[in-house]
């Protein structure tokens, strides 16, 4: 039989990556990672990537394979994530999935079949975007699929052409192709990680300080000087345009800091909202001691 799939996830700043180090040590197993912002190089310090020399030994996948100017497209992640569970599993090995990314995690473990493309149309959707921005657009798409809107923020423009050229595509609304609270492999357990709001805020304000403190701004210079401007996806993330903006002159250095954390804060509790309504999710305080202990037992159940 199979080693089972072990999803953690939770907010950002909750302890989910020392938690997989200690799973993946604890079940034999190899890390595989479902940040989507994590598999840009170079954005080490503004996505608080594990430094190689603190992964403990563990083989880690899916990190750092693109460029900051190649887009990132959960179809694609969904490709490279399952073969590495393939690969992963066909070695006696447990994969341990871990990020932040609701919709990456589940393009992974839920049955999530993706609809075609025309590039053609997608490029005309491109074109309306520039021409009457992400709320009209956005707007747009809450006319014909109110579910889908309500799921997609509305600055997320490369969401909201998206959306808007499924239904144009397939004649169906976009939230009928999200994924499906059904796992693909039922050898498959998510552990939550638990933590309250003010403890996560907390941990998130410390977390931007020292990412400021230890050469974040010095990491945006270099991405830009590598394209990252130019970029489909990579300067969408949180912390990166905000210091963008510092270097353009835009905002202070204090600005950017203060606007960083609120967006991150911000997120968060998207993230556990997300998270919360899916039923399946094993969850366990960020500080019990026994975390470790009901996360191996919730994996074992599955196996069992």
């Amino acid at each position: 039989m199979p080693q089972p799939i072990v999803a953690l996830v939770g907010a950002t700043a909750s302890g989910k990556t020392g938690l997989s180090l200690d799973l993946a040590e604890r079940l034999g197993g190899e890390v595989v990672n479902t940040d989507a912002m994590q598999v840009y190089r170079g954005m080490d310090v503004g996505t608080a990537k594990l430094p190689e020399a603190e992964r403990r030994g563990i083989a880690h996948h899916l990190l750092d394979v693109l460029d900051v100017t190649e887009p990132a497209t959960v179809a694609l992640f969904q490709e490279w994530a399952r073969d590495a569970v393939v690969d992963i599993r066909g070695r006696g090995a447990t994969p341990v999935l871990v990020g932040g990314s609701a919709l990456y995690t589940r393009a992974v473990v839920d049955r999530f079949d993706f609809p075609g493309t025309d590039e053609s149309l997608r490029r005309e959707l491109e074109v309306e975007l520039e021409r009457v921005g992400g709320p009209a657009l956005h707007a747009r798409l809450a006319g014909v699929d109110p579910e889908a809107a309500a799921r997609i923020e509305p600055d997320n423009g490369r969401r909201v052409v998206r959306a808007l050229e499924v239904i144009a595509l397939t004649g169906r609304p976009f939230s009928a192709s999200l994924p499906r609270l059904e796992y693909a492999d039922p050898l498959t357990v998510q552990v939550g990680v638990d933590i309250d709001r003010p403890t996560l805020d907390e941990r998130i304000a410390r977390r931007v300080e020292e990412m400021f403190a230890t050469g974040f701004v010095e990491e945006v210079e270099a991405l830009l000087a590598r394209g990252l401007a130019e970029g489909r996806t990579a300067p969408r993330a949180i912390g990166y345009r905000e210091v963008m903006g510092y270097l353009a002159g835009d905002r202070t250095l204090a600005e950017a800091i203060e606007q960083t954390t609120t967006a991150t804060r911000r997120f968060a509790r998207r993230q556990d909202s997300w998270f919360r309504k899916d039923p399946r999710i094993v969850w366990v305080a960020h500080d019990d001691p026994d975390r470790v202990a009901q996360a191996v037992a919730a994996v074992t159940a599955v196996s069992a």
